[in-house]
């Protein structure tokens, strides 16, 4: 059995109960009778131990099952079922999600519970995930009515979901997708006929019924994404006494995917027989033909780019784990700077070191970066001050995309790295390198391309609010640089490091709001992908340092001998790597910026054809 579970939660009790402020979010009005921070290590010992004994048994079937497709249906491994019902019975699944749902648990623990869990098997991760946003959408715009229909047995987990947007001839464009929704008698439900491909849990043989959230034009709207309408469209009919009954939605196909051989992602057909209803969400076009469907499905998919970005974390630092345990026990070669003492095990080599290194702080960075967007999720959500609660959305719809793209790109090298270090034993599908190499590649594709998400940074969050939103972001970073100037003894040279970033990290800003002025705006396009990884060094460099802060003290008040020593001095040490090895690529990016080369855009597309 190649897959391994190998996961390490040390890190996460400690952004929950030393970096972030749950204490804040536990005394909101949704929490403060249910949980305090007390509870955080039995909860995550309890996921962490349901992860191993329940979940990662059942990783190896998505590799040999896998999604199986017969006479129309498809099958996903029988193990799958049983964890799946078992983690929504147990109170770990969508009922978290519920607006209404008593005892449920702030969205920044549950969220970091979803990362221990994933890494256990991630491609079952998205049968538990999807109906979060089905959830989530009908229960904030969807009628009254509609919610009574759907949310009880979506939030127990007896009905799935999806988020139902790619068509054949239409992938990021969405605003000339072609599915067509069409008024019935009935007011608020249409006749939905159209084809999707693409949909994860499209389809599956452990729930009811499955859920769609669907996208699609009334009849008459507007062109483009303007156009465009939001629907509810149900497997299967749910009759006014409960009772199912067909509706028109057809499977017609599974990819055969590189990775995430177990989570089924399906080609559907609706309404081929003139028998697909749908409900709308919200308000029908008004006059001028605009719909409310792409607002409302950008929040169901910034959600799922979160989700993307942990699964992206989880994977890569399972990986990580793996290859350290191996690099343990492997005895390979001799020291540099002591050849005549042996044979040593590889993990003290120095490039095997650099290689840990570089994947420990990296994934560290991300956990913080998306940590930080779940405790912004629940201030949005629950806080009582609406000024709160606009402040912590600005700060998730600027971080959104670096929580997608970052995790996401770096996880393919990251574990090119793990599985690196294990030398040709890694390339071995007897070892888990292998598996989770094919499965995190996805990520960066999934919800959004990472170009897109670096276009969404610069072309919409950078001007958001007249440049506000993001401009507090460099102000929340400029601050701590003069916070910590001067008074952190031994930590000069990453401050500094901090602070040159940023200046020119705003040198890049500059250079690229030149390139528009000027009329270059194809360089915008070439440089996009690297201004995003440089901003998310930036400001996963300023949540390292904030957490060394509270790491350095506290090894220094524990002592060597403490047991928990170890992982203290460890955060302090990725901090330093990060910003002494990573974070120098965002003055690097902004003297390549600065060049300005149009070597790929000048070039004839003939030259590639040899």
């Amino acid at each position: 059995m190649s897959y391994k579970y190998a996961y390490n939660t040390r890190d996460v009790k400690f952004i929950l109960k030393e970096w972030l402020p749950l204490d804040e979010v536990l005394a909101y009005d949704r929490y403060k009778d249910y949980w305090s921070k007390d509870d955080v290590d039995t909860v995550v010992d309890q996921v962490r131990q349901i992860a191993e004994e329940v979940i990662a048994p059942t990783a190896e079937d998505g590799e040999t099952f896998g999604v199986r497709y017969e006479n129309g249906q498809a099958y996903i491994p029988p193990s799958f079922h049983k964890v799946y019902h078992f983690l929504q019975e147990q109170g770990w699944g969508t009922s978290n999600y519920g607006h209404q749902t008593e005892g449920a648990l702030p969205l920044m623990i549950i969220n970091m519970l979803v990362e221990i869990m994933s890494a256990a098997n991630p491609a079952f991760m998205p049968y538990l995930n999807t109906g979060q946003g089905v959830v989530d959408i009908i229960q904030d715009y969807a009628s009254k009515e509609v919610q009574e229909r759907f949310l009880p047995k979506l939030l127990d987990g007896t009905w799935g979901g999806t988020m139902s947007i790619t068509e054949p001839t239409t992938g990021s464009d969405a605003g000339d997708l072609l599915s067509k929704a069409i008024p019935t008698d009935v007011p608020g439900i249409y006749n939905i006929v159209g084809q999707k491909i693409f949909i994860t849990c499209g389809d599956r043989d452990d729930v009811e019924n499955i859920i769609h959230m669907y996208l699609a034009r009334v009849q008459g709207a507007a062109s483009g994404t303007k156009g465009l309408s939001l629907f509810v469209v149900p497997k299967y009919w749910v009759n006014d006494d409960g009772s199912l009954s067909p509706n028109d939605v057809q499977c017609i196909g599974v990819e055969h995917k590189m990775g995430l051989k177990g989570s089924s992602t399906a080609q559907l057909v609706v309404g081929e027989n003139k028998g697909c209803r749908g409900f709308i969400v919200g308000n029908i076009p008004d006059e001028t033909g605009a719909g409310q469907g792409m607002a409302q499905m950008f929040n169901m998919m910034n959600e799922a780019r979160l989700d993307t970005g942990r699964l992206s974390t989880a994977v890569t630092a399972n990986a990580y784990w793996n290859a350290k345990d191996y690099g343990k026990e492997r005895v390979q070669g001799r020291l540099l700077t002591n050849p005549k003492a042996g044979r040593v095990t590889i993990n003290q080599h120095e490039d095997v070191k650099r290689m840990y290194m570089m994947s420990k702080s990296t994934t560290e960075a991300c956990r913080a970066l998306l940590a930080k967007c779940y405790y912004y999720s629940d201030v949005k959500a629950y806080d009582p001050d609406p000024a709160r609660r606009k402040w912590a959305r600005s700060k998730l719809d600027v971080l959104t995309p670096l929580c997608k793209a970052y995790p996401s790109d770096e996880g393919w090298t990251l574990i090119g790295e793990s599985l690196q270090s294990y030398g040709g034993y890694g390339y071995c599908e007897d070892y888990p390198a292998a598996n989770s190499a094919r499965d995190v590649k996805i990520w960066s594709i999934w919800e959004g391309t990472n170009y897109i998400q670096s276009m969404d940074l610069i072309g919409r969050k950078w001007t958001q609010a007249k440049g506000e939103h993001f401009a507090s972001m460099l102000k929340e970073v400029e601050d701590f640089i003069a916070a910590q100037k001067g008074n952190w003894e031994g930590w000069e040279l990453e401050i500094e490091h901090l602070e040159k970033a940023l200046q020119a990290y705003r040198g890049i800003m500059m250079t690229a709001m030149g390139f528009m002025k000027s009329g270059n705006a194809g360089l915008i396009g070439l440089y996009a992908r690297r201004i995003l990884t440089a901003t998310a060094q930036l400001y996963c460099g300023y949540l390292l340092l904030d957490q060394a802060v509270i790491a350095s003290r506290c090894a220094q008040e524990l002592g060597e001998d403490h047991y928990d020593y170890m992982y203290y001095y460890g955060k302090t040490l990725s901090a330093r790597y990060y910003l002494r090895s990573i974070v120098p690529n965002v003055w690097y990016t902004a003297d390549l910026i600065k060049i300005a080369d149009r070597t790929a855009i000048d070039a004839p597309v003939e030259v590639f054809d040899f």
